[in-house]
């Protein structure tokens, strides 16, 4: 061999690499790298323009209103004011949607980008901090009391700097206008300014009052106590869990996060897939699931390269129900975190083209979509997108599509997707896509699940009233409770309003169990009675000669009717074992 084996990658893998880079070090680079100009671009259009519509609403609002009543003191002089009356009231009615719209669009942009990871920085720093002052043998009960108080902690704080903000900025605010301000719009612009830091802090500190009394009220999520011991005649399904796969176009190409301990990961990917096969051939299995981040950064190369592995095993295939992860969806450039997208790119859209197209070639007829309009289980993923296939095909071809609106709304609208039961108290699967919107590398693991679906998932379930249920998404829900290296493991990476989403599935929590990957860790668990099962990746920090594995679970329907966790049986996979390349 040569003396630097080209095969195990060196440094320069290490780049971007979260695992042997510090995020000092990873943000010094960024502040080095980053395109001032299409950042100044970016937070113009991110946050400026949505903050300036946000401020300016009520006081569009209140022209409107006043122009209307001027025209309804005169109503009664003759026809040409009822006209004109009328005209105003059509007017307002198709605007004052669009502006409605336009308030609403730009309250959660600054919510999701400000707001939410706010809190969670918050919280998780004051948890991070006090945590690792609490002594070796403190009791699971002290560490949730103390978790819980921290939460409490961190929503006053947030509240205390969002009230503050707002009665600074409130002096300057002015919530009505006239026509006649036309004249010197100008004078405009600070009573909006300051009307849009008043909503936005108000709601900043009001929310984080909120989530932190939330947070702190919910129970706290503690390890799995036991697992469930098998009864004679129960139901069962066996479901292979694997995540975080982050196949790359080349062979030994590195990966963003493991850096050169990733270099082999293609390798040890087709040993999973071999090891699957071979588990599947000798007892059957009801599913694989794949918890996201199938790619690295969602590259074409990427997709290929896993079709290519999963060809051989076509029996294997017909069992996978995937789900997108940031990597597939939210990764600019997997060697410079420093790259920036701009919301108007075609970028983000193409990526997320192309997850759904591998999705569709993955599970496309086995999953359904909810239809909003019925409030049933509508088409197939596969029907559901033939519509849209020549304006897909037309973007990938030219970076712009001919009907841009559908293809705008195609991404949200098909989630979540859900594989229905084979029987009415069989198991049935639905997967989220838990991805914030991010257009910057370094940004790009933020998670959010939003209430449509929710509410969507609530209506596919309500539809199997007697069904069980895998919930899959990427992001954890909750943080783990156990000690983090570094508080970078425990901020920019959570689902931002994973309390919230735990509190909706506490619900119907004796019949599902939440599947999810992207901290590439190992850990089962509950929260208020939810279980939940995080998966490791069989493929990252894949160190030449080491070992790192998967789990089947085995889910049972017990006597109460309730879902219930078997201890799973955990397959190792090594480099050695992989099928050649």
């Amino acid at each position: 061999m040569t003396i630097i084996d080209p095969r195990l990658g060196d440094t320069e893998d290490d780049r971007s690499s979260t695992k042997k880079r510090s995020m000092l070090s990873l943000a010094g680079n960024l502040l080095a790298e980053v395109s001032l100009p299409k950042l100044i671009v970016a937070c113009i259009l991110l946050i400026v323009l949505p903050g300036l519509m946000l401020g300016a609403t009520p006081l569009i609002a209140s022209m409107w209103i006043a122009s209307v009543s001027a025209k309804l003191s005169a109503v009664l002089s003759g026809l040409w004011p009822i006209l004109v009356l009328l005209g105003l009231a059509i007017v307002g009615w198709f605007g004052g949607r669009t502006v409605f719209r336009l308030a609403e669009g730009s309250f959660w942009s600054l919510n999701a980008l400000v707001v939410q990871p706010g809190y969670a920085l918050s919280r998780e720093t004051l948890r991070h901090v006090v945590e690792g002052l609490l002594p070796a043998d403190a009791s699971k009960a002290t560490k949730a009391s103390v978790r819980a108080a921290l939460a409490a902690g961190a929503g006053l704080v947030v509240g205390a700097i969002g009230l503050s903000v707002a009665a600074l900025a409130w002096p300057a605010t002015r919530w009505s206008a006239g026509l006649t301000d036309l004249v010197t719009p100008q004078r405009l612009l600070l009573p909006t300014v300051a009307n849009a830091a008043v909503i936005i802090a108000a709601y900043f500190g009001l929310a984080g009052l909120t989530w932190g009394v939330a947070d702190a009220v919910t129970p706290q999520p503690g390890d799995l106590r036991s697992f469930h011991q098998p009864r004679t005649g129960g139901r069962r399904w066996r479901v292979a869990h694997v995540s975080d796969l982050h196949v790359v176009g080349e062979r030994y190409g590195f990966r963003i996060e493991s850096g050169r301990a990733g270099v082999r990961g293609n390798e040890r990917l087709r040993s999973v897939l071999a090891r699957l096969d071979a588990i599947h051939a000798a007892h059957p299995l009801d599913a694989v699931i794949v918890t996201g981040d199938l790619t690295d950064a969602g590259r074409s190369t990427e997709w290929a390269e896993l079709f290519d592995a999963l060809a051989r095993y076509p029996a294997l295939s017909g069992l996978i129900v995937a789900l997108p992860g940031n990597h597939d969806v939210n990764v600019i450039d997997r060697a410079n975190p420093a790259r920036l997208d701009l919301p108007t790119s075609p970028k983000k859209r193409l990526r997320q083209l192309r997850t759904l197209s591998a999705l569709e070639a993955l599970q496309g007829p086995r999953v359904r979509i909810v239809d909003r309009t019925t409030g049933r289980l509508g088409d197939s993923l596969s029907d559901a997108l033939k519509p849209h296939i020549d304006d897909i095909r037309t973007f990938a071809d030219r970076g712009r599509p001919r009907r841009p609106p559908a293809l705008a709304q195609l991404w949200l609208s098909l989630f979540p997707m859900v594989r229905p039961p084979d029987s009415p108290d069989g198991l049935g699967v639905i997967v989220l896509n838990s991805n914030a919107e991010t257009h910057f590398s370094f940004t790009n693991a933020l998670g959010i699940v939003s209430a449509e679906q929710v509410s969507a998932l609530e209506t596919a379930m309500r539809q199997y009233p007697h069904a069980y249920w895998i919930v899959g998404l990427h992001h954890h829900p909750v943080e783990y409770p156990k000690p983090a290296k570094a508080l970078s493991e425990r901020i920019g990476t959570a689902l931002i309003n994973g309390s919230w989403f735990v509190r909706r599935l506490q619900r119907i929590a004796d019949r599902c169990v939440v599947m999810h990957g992207h901290r590439h860790v190992d850990w089962i668990g509950e929260c208020g009675g939810l279980l939940i099962v995080s998966a490791p990746s069989p493929v990252m920090e894949s160190v030449e000669r080491t070992e790192t594995y998967f789990y089947i679970h085995t889910l049972e329907a017990d006597q109460d009717l309730r879902l219930q966790l078997l201890e799973p049986e955990r397959i190792d996979v090594s480099d050695f074992d992989s099928v050649t390349c």
